[in-house]
């Protein structure tokens, strides 16, 4: 690891993870008891998002104030959603997204059986 010696902590601790992609598995965020799985389907600006849950309704959610800066959202990405207690068939927040590895990582556990169904529409 001599060409990372002069980085920054944060920057030594992604190549810790890419050197072993088994060790960012270990703390997966799985949904809890209200919380589904879902894909996001548009970016309609102001922080919504239209997100297609796995339960079957599409949602449009909003990214809460304290994760506004910390998670960019695309248009595929594939996020964990909290319904609203209120309204929870149509809005929700988006709590928690998954790179592309944690998704395959996902599918081969079985937790996102649906998902290539889901996928198609």
């Amino acid at each position: 690891m001599p060409y990372f010696k002069d980085k920054t902590r944060a920057a030594k601790k992604r190549v810790v993870n890419s050197e072993n992609p088994e060790e960012e598995f270990h703390h997966l965020k799985l949904p809890r008891e209200k919380e589904t799985f879902g894909i996001v389907e548009q970016r309609l600006g102001a922080s919504r998002i239209r997100v297609r849950c796995l339960d079957g309704k599409t949602r449009v959610c909003r990214i809460p104030g304290r994760l506004k800066r910390k998670l960019w959202v695309r248009e595929g990405d594939t996020v964990v959603v909290k319904p609203w207690e209120f309204g929870g068939d149509e809005k929700g927040d988006i709590i928690f997204k998954y790179r592309r590895t944690q998704v395959n990582y996902l599918k081969r556990q079985g937790y996102l059986k649906d998902l290539a169904d889901f996928e198609e529409f």
